[in-house]
């Protein structure tokens, strides 16, 4: 059972379990306390940290903490009137043990590059390469450890680096433009971190991407609010990366990039992934790739709101990291306003310089999709050879007269259920007829973004 204030009403979800991560998922329960640690730091009127307080850091002491509690337990994060607020640089989760942010209790992630250096000097700046900086927080080979609670965590990359002029997103920007990388810490990163759980807690601003899960087997995310503006690039919310069962569930995600991102490159193959009864808003999208050489399968999507996005569905790749993505199912998916509500991308951006992994995506089901407002439809297979491989079944758009649809290499299906747009183009086969048809309303799920 989820609980979520909704106009200032709580009100109580319960769904069924639907999907194909193969464990049995249910709602995370919080572990008992083995420390609580309060907060030292009063915000000012605006929420953020006051320049006085900069330096007083709280990184050595919730360490330690961490480090002395027993697995099963949890470090808890807590406010003691005014002060509600702690500033940290880098952390190291303990396997078995829980980090809890409590309610109305936020940490910030600290604004000294020099915190988050990999080797001297490497974080805050554009360069020729990327991966200069730690997470903030990081899991690596440690399993049932989570982070849990009602709090806050706040990346902070829209402020200023301490003693410098520009934030952790104008550096991104300054990449983009350059075309060089960004080197900007993630708020977590978890490395074959088995069974992890990311419970209830919000997430907001982060430099970079919000979680990345990789290499693992196990994750759930439930209930989780992530909240970063849409301009801020490379926000990804939540990416599993060559990782087998995982839950990606109740959540509310407004980013500046994908909302998720599932990923597999040559390390392995990611499989088994649900991901259900969840609200997107400003981003680009419920999307694979585009790392898919070591292969994406076993994907299910459902319960699906899509409001005011880039993208909606999303599947991508290109010949430098290509492979096979197959077994993927969206339904009752719910997309407005949105400028691609649909879009299978074989030539995405390329990186690298091989040309010979080549993406291949089949198997690919929309099922009871409603999409309203106008925008492109693409369905684009790589060659003759590695061809789209999708079916649609009960697809509406409510504007098909101001859709656009474009379509190459690929076989498609239509129906049984209605599908009132037809898609044409090179080497395109189609099994099937348009049927006219109006979406039916959507207007239960699209709720309003949750604050926190």
């Amino acid at each position: 059972m989820l609980a979520r204030m909704l106009f200032g009403v709580i009100v109580f979800l319960s769904f069924p379990a639907l999907g194909q991560d193969m464990r049995n998922v249910s709602e995370p329960v919080i572990p008992p306390t083995c420390a609580v640690l309060k907060a030292r730091l009063t915000p000012a009127k605006d929420g953020a940290l006051k320049e006085s307080d900069e330096g007083k850091v709280d990184t050595e002491r919730i360490q330690k903490a961490l480090d002395a509690c027993p697995p099963g337990q949890a470090v808890k994060l807590q406010r003691i009137g005014a002060a509600r607020a702690f500033l940290s640089g880098p952390l190291q989760l303990r396997a078995g043990v829980t980090l809890r942010i409590d309610a109305e209790t936020t940490l910030f992630g600290s604004r000294r590059a020099r915190d988050y250096d990999v080797s001297p000097g490497s974080c805050g700046r554009v360069a020729e390469k990327g991966d200069g900086c730690k997470p903030l927080i990081r899991a690596d080979h440690v399993a049932n450890a989570a982070v849990m609670g009602e709090g806050v965590i706040d990346g902070r990359g829209g402020a200023r680096l301490a003693g410098e002029k520009v934030s952790w997103w104008d550096l991104a920007q300054e990449a983009k433009v350059k075309n060089l990388y960004q080197n900007c810490p993630r708020i977590m990163v978890l490395t074959a971190a088995d069974n992890f759980t990311l419970y209830s807690v919000t997430l907001k601003n982060s430099p970079n991407f919000h979680v990345l899960y990789r290499g693992g087997n196990g994750f759930t995310a439930w209930g989780v609010i992530i909240d970063t503006p849409k301009n801020a690039r490379n926000t990804d919310g939540i990416d599993p990366a060559n990782a087998t069962n995982v839950t990606i569930t109740h959540c509310y995600i407004h980013a500046g990039d994908d909302h998720v991102a599932i990923k597999a490159n040559r390390l392995g193959p990611s499989s088994h992934i649900s991901v259900t009864h969840n609200h997107f808003y400003t981003g680009h999208g419920i999307s694979i790739g585009s790392d898919t050489e070591g292969g994406v399968s076993a994907v299910r999507v459902a319960d699906l709101s899509i409001d005011g996005a880039d993208n909606g569905i999303r599947i991508k790749s290109n010949s430098s990291r290509g492979g096979l993505v197959h077994d993927v199912v969206y339904e009752d998916v719910c997309i407005r306003d949105t400028k691609n509500p649909i879009l299978m991308d074989s030539n995405y951006s390329f990186y690298g310089q091989d040309r010979d992994r080549l993406p291949s995506f089949t198997d690919i089901i929309l099922r009871n999709v409603r999409v309203f407002g106008p925008g492109q439809i693409t369905l684009d297979g790589f060659d003759s050879t590695h061809r789209l491989g999708i079916a649609f079944d009960q697809v509406l758009i409510d504007a098909p007269e101001r859709t656009r649809v474009a379509a190459d290499f690929a076989d498609v299906t239509l129906g049984p259920g209605p599908v009132n747009f037809f898609p044409t183009g090179k080497d395109v086969r189609v099994a099937g007829k348009a049927t006219r048809g109006n979406p039916a309303s959507c207007k239960e799920m699209f709720v309003p973004m949750p604050g926190k």
